[in-house]
């Protein structure tokens, strides 16, 4: 009686297709109970497009199913197995500390994931503690945020609760749990996982599951495991483009972090790029650059590459004639990545048809960016407002000489200038999360309890092309540092 109670009241409507696959897929549990659960973030309109109920979110019940202490009607938790390669190292892996509560139907019939993420120890948590701290699971509220204002495919952040407990990293740090929400939680690395220690038929399994739900359309074609790269190799072509165009530096692009559904996931080391520098590195792990802002469009081809390598025996009997069907397939990848990114610095100038000097202008912008330290942001938000001052690329000649051929270029264009600006507008976000601002705001909730500061930079952030007064504020760089800005993975 209870459950069907709390299921009226708060909206949850589960459908478990997950749970329906092979039990070698993942491992049935339930969350790791804490001690005195308390709400500090919700996602509030995110909660109403899921059909929730925000009063019943924010009493006991709601705030219990966010912390695991109560499962909700129609949920089957679970967490699931997957490896990967990280840092180039393949390994066995799977949710080491989140669990799958199950898969929730929108009321406009869309199907995602609920998953905890610090929910507890898993069979996969390899001597970890199961948990999260309050600061990493903030900071991806914030960030999955921010880029979904962005218009970047992402998960999102639904709630973060803080756990009543205090678990042990460098130091001793609050315990806090967030619901995440995603498309679905498949990644290159569960199909790398069932490739090297599943059968050919659980591998069919899962690739026909995943054409099921994420490719429908593909689900009859002739070679549909081919489609199914194809549109993985497409979708994740797209996604790392709208990285690239707004500065973002994900930092562990390990394939267990690379879904099949072109979604971002897995917030951890991740910033964006002041300075424009392609060998920009925040994560404090990355000693080499492997993950760095320039490297990200080649890692992704490596990455899909592994992909392939994990269907080939779906792709034709023959290995000769699989490797060769995959290689071509992988190959299109750093030709349509060029393409949705200069398509995007097309839209950023404000140019609605295409010339074939275009990518000498392009090259020309970002490598006096590179030479002037310019900001990257603030460069294209100056060029979106007609205000090229205050920084040291706009006082050269170079610039003035680039200046001319770009205003020449849209001069040879017929839509007007007042409609190229639009279009700037409309690409050219007037901000990002600064990683000082994302600083002070988990400064702020983390050590004195106040999140008002977070939730402000929230709400700027999900308009950034909105170009108000009030985000004047939220463009400005941070105070000079003699010390390089890193990030970590919060594990």
């Amino acid at each position: 009686m209870t459950d069907r109670k709390e299921r009226i009241e708060i909206g949850w409507n589960f459908n478990n297709s997950y749970a329906q696959l092979p039990k070698s897929f993942f491992s049935s549990l339930n969350p790791t109970p804490v001690g005195s659960p308390k709400l500090v973030a919700l996602n509030r309109p995110l909660a109403a497009s899921l059909g929730l109920k925000l009063e019943a979110l924010e009493r006991d019940d709601g705030v219990d199913v966010f912390a695991g202490n109560q499962i909700p009607e129609g949920a089957l938790p679970l967490a699931q197995a997957y490896a990967g390669h990280q840092f180039s190292h393949f390994t066995m892996l799977g949710d080491g500390r989140a669990l799958l509560l199950g898969e929730h139907i929108t009321p406009k019939g869309h199907r995602v994931d609920i998953q905890l993420k610090g929910s507890g120890k898993t069979p996969y948590s390899r001597g970890g503690d199961g948990r999260a701290s309050l600061g990493p699971m903030l900071r991806e509220y914030i960030i999955s945020e921010a880029m979904h204002g962005l218009g970047i495919p992402t998960t999102r952040s639904l709630a973060v609760v803080t756990t009543g407990e205090f678990i042990i990293r460098e130091t001793e740090e609050t315990g806090a749990i967030l619901t995440r929400v995603a498309d679905s939680h498949i990644r290159v690395g569960t199909f790398q996982y069932v490739s090297n220690w599943g059968t050919v038929e659980e591998l069919k399994t899962l690739a026909d599951y995943t054409l099921k739900r994420h490719f429908p359309n593909c689900g009859y074609d002739e070679n549909k495991y081919l489609s199914l790269l194809k549109e993985v190799v497409k979708g994740q072509a797209a996604l790392i483009a709208k990285w690239q165009l707004v500065g973002f530096v994900h930092g562990v692009m390990n394939t267990d972090n690379m879904t099949i559904s072109g979604e971002t996931i897995d917030y951890g080391p991740c910033a964006f790029m002041d300075t424009y520098d392609p060998t920009t590195v925040f994560s404090s792990i990355d000693l080499h650059g492997r993950y760095a802002y320039g490297n990200q469009p080649k890692i992704a081809a490596w990455n899909l590459a592994r992909f392939a390598e994990s269907l080939l025996s779906l792709f034709h009997d023959n290995q000769e004639e699989a490797v060769k069907l995959a290689q071509d397939e992988i190959s299109y990848f750093a030709e349509l990545y060029k393409h949705n990114w200069f398509a995007g610095m097309r839209l950023k100038l404000g140019m609605f048809n295409e010339e074939p000097q275009d990518k000498l202008l392009f090259e020309g912008l970002l490598n006096m960016m590179q030479k002037h330290s310019a900001d990257y942001t603030n460069t294209f938000r100056a060029l979106t407002l007609g205000k090229c001052e205050g920084m040291a690329l706009f006082d050269t000649t170079e610039f003035a000489h680039w200046y001319e051929q770009w205003q020449g270029r849209l001069g040879r264009q017929k839509e007007s200038s007042e409609s190229s600006q639009r279009l700037m507008r409309d690409n050219n976000p007037a901000l990002i999360p600064r990683n000082h601002r994302v600083e002070e705001s988990l400064e702020a909730a983390v050590k004195r309890g106040d999140y008002s500061v977070m939730e402000k930079l929230i709400s700027v952030l999900l308009c950034p092309y909105a170009y108000t007064p009030e985000q004047s504020e939220y463009s400005m760089l941070p105070p000079p540092s003699s010390k390089p800005y890193r990030t970590f993975c919060g594990t």
